[in-house]
């Protein structure tokens, strides 16, 4: 990498490169103790085999490893370490793990085992399959009484675990190529991950029906094992080709058309100060939208609105108030009471996004719904306490909450959810990843409400409400870790890549507003204090939420790549002519073939190309 690390990502520590395990067709990578990117013959198969230990908040805890041995040569592979988990107060888990590869099997074995006892919300394997050319496609389920079912994963993304009681779920690779993946040493169920935006469907350890956190015994022993079983016919049939990370990337124009959403940038009362004293550098980004938060058992009253109106003054678009309502009185009368502090404040919004506040926690599968009172009552208060003003409804978390509380499409003017990238992991693989995921998103959002006008945001890398625990993580070091309030990428180039790559993957959604980040703070696009870029000026991220924001209402259109993972790209069509944008999303140089829509382009890590077009 010729590109400084911290400019990339925004912290000077870098990932450690993973092992490549080799036995025959077979390939792995081996990091931090787990497995990732399993190939037979070039194709993934698994995107990951990972034993995990979670907290009562679904925080992952980063193991130490320790005498960690790795023997290969060519034709088998084996790992062993033992690694451990130092949990509250003296509570340890110790680990002790097995690999081994051949060329047509990979077996991965744990033992945990505690002296103190042990909580926690899972801990075991979790095996992830990718979505890409497996979503849809079909599956054969052996469940844990011997019963084999032949189904399908999901297409349009499943809101609850599509298998459950599992013991063994096998598909096909390529043609004449089957893979089986067999669990063994408890139950294992499937949650299709894409609702977080994760690229890939889980098979995971402990159904979530049984009580979490939970208590491993004293003295114990817990023992686990995942087995991955190729069985490869031989076939004749020319199989698909596989990138090879160094070949030339090529872009071909695509069939499908569409226009450019608005975008926008969300405002919290604890940035509404330093958003005013930048009202030039929000006047530069010139956002369709600005999305101010309201919280009201946050704090939030008169004070947030007055800025709010404050800001709006000296704003040239529209602005959306988004309101998280307590529903601790009836809906009308804290409906009544934000509109009653509006009025005073001298601040009306175009628009209204309204959620109960409760509803931004998640309600995992087995468990109750909160109290909460009907959707129906909470818009019909809303209607009558905002006359005249647009009444947008969904989630002010994710796109998970959304699927399993399906909000009534007919009371509502547009739907809106949000997504984060590092709810489940936080390497940088996984999130970049995560892109993959959105147009699974999105066509399930349009399978549900069919044309109903959609935005999406704010949509950032650091975590700003959790609603899986009790809290954001804090990050003070400024590590790669899930569900932080703080994420060391944002201030750097990836942030950049990931929110053009980001806006790409949803061009088909038809979207009339997206919401990649806040103009201040942790969340925005003004540097702070030991960043790559010096205090108070902009992150990389400006540039990206400035071209996309330029571009609103232009028209675009699709261009094909070769690497999809690798390189993603637009036509904007507009005013000032038609340019080509691309972007790179990786962290190594990658070579691209425009073909008819130009020459070769060397891209630098995570670097954005815009090229114009005579035609």
């Amino acid at each position: 990498m010729t590109t400084d690390a911290f400019q990339l990502y925004g912290t000077r520590a870098q990932e450690k490169p993973p092992v490549r395990l080799t036995a025959g067709k077979l390939t792995a990578d081996l990091a931090d103790g787990n497995l990732r990117t399993i190939r037979y013959d070039g194709i993934e198969v698994l995107r990951a085999v990972s034993y995990l230990v979670r907290d009562r908040d679904w925080g992952t805890y980063s193991p130490e490893i320790a005498d960690l041995n790795i023997e290969q040569n060519g034709d088998r592979f084996e790992v062993t370490y033992q690694s451990r988990c130092d949990g509250p107060g003296e509570a340890k888990l110790i680990i002790d793990v097995h690999i081994a590869g051949a060329q047509d099997r990979l077996d991965f074995e744990a033992e945990a085992v505690t002296e103190t006892g042990f909580e926690t919300n899972r801990c075991g394997f979790c095996i992830l399959h990718p979505i890409v050319g497996i979503a849809g496609s079909p599956a054969t389920v052996e469940h844990v009484d011997g019963r084999t079912v032949e189904t399908r994963f999901p297409d349009v993304i499943e809101p609850w675990q599509p298998f459950k009681e599992m013991r063994a779920i096998t598909h096909e690779v390529m043609p004449g190529v089957a893979a089986e993946c067999r669990m063994e040493g408890d139950t294992f169920e499937m949650e299709d991950q894409r609702n977080w935006s994760d690229a890939s469907y889980k098979t995971y350890v402990r159904p979530l029906a049984l009580p979490w956190p939970y208590q491993i015994p004293g003295s114990q022993p817990v023992r686990q094992k995942t087995s991955l079983i190729i069985r490869d016919a031989g076939s004749s049939e020319k199989r698909s080709s596989v990138f090879t990370p160094g070949a030339t990337i090529s872009l071909k124009l695509g069939t499908r058309t569409g226009t450019m959403p608005g975008v926008g940038v969300i405002v919290a009362p604890e940035e509404a100060d330093a958003t005013l004293a930048a009202a030039s550098l929000l006047s530069k980004i010139a956002p369709r939208e600005l999305l101010f938060h309201f919280d009201p058992d946050a704090g939030h009253g008169a004070e947030a609105l007055k800025s709010f109106a404050a800001i709006a003054a000296v704003h040239n678009g529209r602005s959306t108030l988004e309101i998280a309502l307590p529903c601790k009185a009836s809906p009308a009368s804290e409906a009544a009471e934000i509109a009653r502090q509006m009025q005073i404040a001298g601040f009306r919004p175009d628009a209204i996004l309204l959620s109960p506040s409760v509803d931004r926690q998640s309600t995992p599968p087995g468990s109750n719904w909160p109290d909460c009172p009907p959707l129906e009552e909470v818009y019909a208060a809303a209607r009558v306490a905002f006359p005249g003003i647009r009444l947008g409804g969904g989630m002010l978390s994710y796109f998970t909450e959304l699927n399993r509380k399906r909000v009534p499409a007919g009371d509502i003017d547009f739907v809106s959810h949000c997504t984060n990238p590092i709810v489940h992991a936080a390497d940088d693989l996984s999130v970049m990843q995560t892109l993959e995921a959105l147009p699974f998103i999105t066509r399930s959002v349009r399978a549900i409400y069919g044309d109903k006008p959609y935005r999406i945001g704010p949509s950032t890398i650091p975590m700003r409400q959790n609603p899986y625990g009790s809290r954001t993580m804090d990050n003070p070091s400024g590590g790669r870790i899930p569900m932080a309030n703080r994420d060391p990428r944002h201030n750097g180039r990836f942030a950049e890549a990931f929110a053009l790559g980001y806006a790409i993957r949803v061009l088909d959604a038809g979207l009339e507003c997206l919401t990649l980040s806040a103009l201040s703070g942790p969340f925005g696009l003004i540097a702070g204090p030991d960043e790559p870029t010096e205090q108070g000026g902009r992150r990389p991220l400006f540039n990206a939420v400035r071209t996309l924001s330029g571009l609103a209402g232009a028209s675009w259109q699709e261009c094909v790549s070769s690497s999809p993972s690798d390189v993603l790209a637009f036509i904007a069509l507009d005013a000032a002519g038609a340019k080509l944008h691309i972007v790179n999303l990786t962290g190594e140089e990658r070579k691209v073939d425009c073909g008819a829509l130009g020459g070769h382009v060397l891209l630098a890590p995570f670097a954005i190309a815009v090229l114009p077009l005579a035609h």
